[in-house]
């Protein structure tokens, strides 16, 4: 686009000067023609213009749509992989074990209450007078479905590592680990798979993008492997949830 902008640029100028050229050194019968052909050189010109400036309008437009539906998708995938962590202790970086997860785990529920009690011993030491200690108590009270708690009836999760809109089979790149320990995880698709069939010079400019109302870098992202945390490096208007 900026090519197409620099060339119109250039061609009006050089219109500018045709059009001096003509006034100066053509004679009067040949001016109607040539006035006519830049008249319609103009035209041109104006709707090319225009087209690149609505063709990035269109292209934006797109590019939400498409990012919105890619970051349900990541969102479905950080809850299977928080669900995960809090069963098993760690992430996974395997879909299908994480499907399989899903399919057959279950929530433990728990009650935590205060019980207090005669310390028998501690009565003793202060010559019968009656001493008690509390304790943290922490009842089972039954399980729940990870399946039932997060997705519900929907078995979405099945297909929850295709990326909406890019070339058929591609699916999120799923990575998991420790970082000084503490386990972590990124699931990630690069932009450019993303808009694959747009303007190349447009998905270009969207992977440098730095903005607080955009989504910055090349990739659409949830998790971090170089810090502990488990958001996505999108801003809050293309998604409710973060």
């Amino acid at each position: 686009m900026l090519n197409i902008i620099i060339a119109v640029v250039a061609v009006v100028l050089l219109t500018i000067g045709i059009v001096w050229v003509i006034d100066k050194f053509l004679p009067k019968k040949a001016k109607p023609f040539l006035i006519i052909a830049l008249w319609v050189l103009i035209a041109f010109l104006g709707y090319k213009t225009f087209m690149s400036v609505y063709g990035e309008i269109e292209f934006n437009k797109l590019k939400e749509r498409r990012y919105v539906k890619v970051i349900e998708k990541l969102i479905d995938v950080r809850n299977a992989q928080v669900a995960h962590k809090v069963v098993t202790g760690k992430f996974t970086d395997n879909f299908d074990n994480l499907v399989k997860f899903i399919d057959t785990a279950q929530y433990t529920i728990t009650q935590r209450r205060d019980t207090t009690v005669v310390d028998a011993e501690l009565t003793k030491r202060y010559g019968g007078v009656e001493t008690t200690r509390t304790y943290v108590v922490v009842d089972t009270l039954g399980s729940v479905s990870v399946k039932d708690s997060l997705f519900k009836t929907s078995d979405r999760y099945k297909t929850m590592m295709n990326v909406p809109f890019a070339p058929e089979g591609t699916k999120f790149n799923l990575q998991s680990g420790l970082l000084e320990g503490i386990p972590v995880f990124e699931a990630s698709i690069e932009k450019k798979k993303i808009l694959h069939d747009q303007d190349p010079y447009l998905i270009k400019k969207e992977e440098q993008v730095v903005s607080v109302d955009g989504v910055n870098g090349p990739t659409l992202k949830v998790g971090s492997m170089d810090e502990v945390n488990t958001n996505g490096n999108w801003p809050k208007n293309y998604s409710k949830e973060q």
